[in-house]
C-alpha cells in the first residue's frame, strides 16, 4: 500500500509548470509507475515531503549533551546591564493600573 500525503484527495486549484530533461522525465515516470501513482502525484508528493523536511529542519534541531548544556547555560545567564535597559525599566509601564 502506498502512503499518500492527502494531496490527491483535495481539490487542486494551483498549477506548477516544470521543465525537465528527457532523462529526468523518464526517471520520474518510471518511479511513478513503480509506485502505482500518476506522474503528477509522484512529483508533487515527493516535492511536498522534501519541503516538509526542509522546513522542519528550521524548527527543530539536535545537539549533543555537551552543546545542549552550553545552550541552557547561555539561556540562564543574566543579560548584561546597560544604561538603556536601566532607563527603560525605570519608566512606569503604560499598562500599569493607575487606580492602585
Amino acid at each position: 500500500m502506498v502512503a499518500t500525503t492527502g494531496i490527491s484527495r483535495r481539490a487542486k486549484s494551483q498549477r506548477i509548470d516544470l521543465r525537465a530533461t528527457e532523462r529526468q522525465e523518464a526517471l520520474l515516470r518510471r518511479a511513478a509507475e513503480a509506485t502505482d501513482r500518476t506522474l503528477t502525484d509522484f512529483v508533487l508528493g515527493s516535492a511536498v515531503e522534501q519541503a516538509e523536511r526542509v522546513l522542519a529542519d528550521r524548527r527543530w534541531f539536535t545537539a549533543s549533551d555537551e552543546r545542549f548544556a552550553e545552550f541552557e547555560r547561555l539561556l540562564d545567564a543574566p543579560l548584561p546591564t546597560t544604561s538603556k535597559f536601566d532607563q527603560l525599566f525605570a519608566r512606569r509601564s503604560r499598562f500599569a493600573d493607575d487606580a492602585g
